[in-house]
Order: C-alpha cells, then structure tokens, then sequence
C-alpha cells in the first residue's frame, strides 16, 4: 500500500529543497543540451557540469567484449572486493541512463562498486548503441544480448550463479523489455531473479506527469523527454506497442523488482503505474517513493540518496 501522506509537500526535508533548487539553477545557468551537437553534450557529461557533476571512473573496471547484434559488445565489469573465503555471490546486469541518446557504461562506477562489494555481485553494465544513430530497437537488442549471454555462457564464465538487473531511467525501462525479451523469446522466465528499477521511463507515448510538468529543468523536463522518446523511436511507430513501451505489456511471469523514485520526477507516473501493474501480474517486489525526489536523485549525495541506496542493496542481498 503506498502511504499518501509521501506526497504532501510538508513531507520534503529541507535538504531535498536545497538540492533541488540548486539543481534547477544550474540547468538555467547552462546552454539548453538540445541547441548543441549530440557529440558535445555527450562530452560535456562526461566531464561532469555543474548540474550533473561526473562521477569518479573506477580504477578497477575491466571491460569484456560479447558477440552483439551490432558487432562486438563492450560489457563494463566491476568485480567484489571480498573478504577470504567469502563467495562471489551473484551478477548484476545494468543498463545506464540517458534518454537512449547520452551517457555511457563508466558514468555510474560508484553504484557499482557499491553493489559489488555490498552485494557480492560481479557488476556489468552494457555499453549499449546510443540513438539517434542507432533508433529502436538497436539499444533493446544490444542489452537482450548482454542478458542472454549472462544468463547462458556468462554465468560459467563469470563463477555466478544468481542474476539480477536493473537501470535508471531509460536504463530501468530497457531492463524490463529485457526481461520481457528473455520470456517471450528465449524461454528465459526466471532467469533473473529480480530488477532494481530506478525512475524509469515505461510510456513512450508520456505519461500525465511527463506531459504536465514543464519547461523548469529539475534534471529532466517535458521537453527533454518528448525529444529522447522522439530520437529513439522513429516517427509513425505506434508508441502503445508492448515492445516500445513496456507499461502496455503482459507483466506475467516476470521477477519481484523494487521500484525507486522521487514525487519530484517527471516520470512519477510512469513508476507508479508500473509498479502497480507489476504488483497485479502478481510478480512480487516493493515500491519506494521519496518526498521531492528529483529524477534519479541517488546521483546526488545526501541522506535521501543514502536511505534508497541501503534500501536496494538489501534487495538485491536478498536475492542470491
């Protein structure tokens, strides 16, 4: 049951007001991302700016290289730093966030490492092909890939025997087309045992609180949104498809997932409309919501962050 008293402004602590009024300043202070080249704003993320500043690059990722759809695929790999005698306990599969057109597998190395050595996972993230050079379902193909090759070879490979996935954004709408993908294709339907799915994107076509929300840039806006949906899925292609947006699809079958978002995100609706259906289909998991979350807001250090990112390493503990 989802407590309603979570949305009540009154509910947001003074730090998440701080934040987010500095977030939204930064973003004013910055050339609006779509007056540039996509080559440059994908540079200028990697640099880090002051609305999103860069996380540190992990000096301990290694990169494996898969057979994909499109060629060679690079899988990020962050392996536990374990105590003697203690196992490697599982593999966690990740898909990064960035609208399908930015980011990339090393912007997110902290997460990781962190679920790595909390969890005991063998960490992959799929450096996955970006649109609008490569539109659906180029990126969905490249992440089925990744999974069915974890969920096969991989596993013998890697030492692994529990698997889990998950995403941000972007990130965590892919992990469910996988996991969709891995059901209906490959005969794969418990071959994770859960999904951390973090301020996803599930309605191509926009949900309410996409469509309401506005110009002001609290990471995301309505207009960044409509553009990443545009720019991954080519225009004529009917949105309420299950295989674009998984919000429409059977949800039967699939694994418990935990559900993570703000009440400050664009995207509340398309969460809390997911996890509901999730919930019905009867697949397990929980819901989390925190008051005046900005999209994605584990990125930015403080106690809210902290408290969602305990929550999902219990878990993904939980299920090795």
């Amino acid at each position: 049951m989802i407590d309603h008293a979570l949305f009540d402004p009154g509910m947001i602590d003074s730090e998440t007001k701080q934040l987010n009024a500095e977030i939204v300043a930064a973003h004013a202070a910055q050339e609006d991302p779509w007056s540039l080249p996509i080559a440059e704003v994908r540079a200028r993320r990697r640099r880090g700016t002051q609305a999103s500043p860069a996380m540190p690059r992990s000096a301990r990722a290694e990169t494996m290289t898969i057979d994909g759809p499109g060629g060679p695929l690079a899988l990020r790999v962050i392996r536990p730093l374990l105590p003697p005698g203690r196992p490697v306990r599982g593999a966690y599969l990740h898909i990064h966030r960035g609208g399908w057109v930015w980011g990339s597998a090393d912007e997110q190395d902290p997460w990781l490492e962190r679920i790595a050595d909390s969890c005991g996972f063998v960490c992959l993230s799929v450096e996955y092909r970006l649109a609008p050079e490569h539109p659906y379902p180029a990126a969905l193909e490249d992440c089925e890939a990744a999974a069915v090759w974890l969920a096969g070879p991989g596993k013998a490979q890697l030492g692994v025997s529990a698997l889990t996935i998950g995403g941000e954004s972007v990130g965590a709408h892919l992990a469910v087309m996988v996991l969709l993908r891995l059901r209906d294709r490959h005969g794969l339907t418990r071959a994770f045992r859960g999904a951390n799915l973090n301020a996803g994107f599930y309605d191509l076509g926009l949900t309410p609180s996409v469509r309401n929300w506005g110009e002001e840039r609290l990471v995301v806006n309505t207009t960044d949104l409509t553009r990443f949906a545009d720019d991954y899925v080519r225009h004529g292609t009917d949105r309420r498809r299950p295989d674009v947006s998984p919000i429409y699809a059977e949800l039967k079958g699939l694994p418990p997932a935990l559900f993570t978002v703000g009440t400050a995100d664009p995207l509340l609706d398309d969460t809390l409309f997911m996890s509901s259906r999730w919930a019905a289909a009867g697949n397990g998991g929980h819901t989390a919501i925190y008051p005046g979350g900005c999209h994605v807001f584990v990125r930015y250090p403080g106690s809210m962050s902290e408290r969602a990112l305990e929550l999902i390493d219990r878990f993904l503990t939980a299920l090795a």
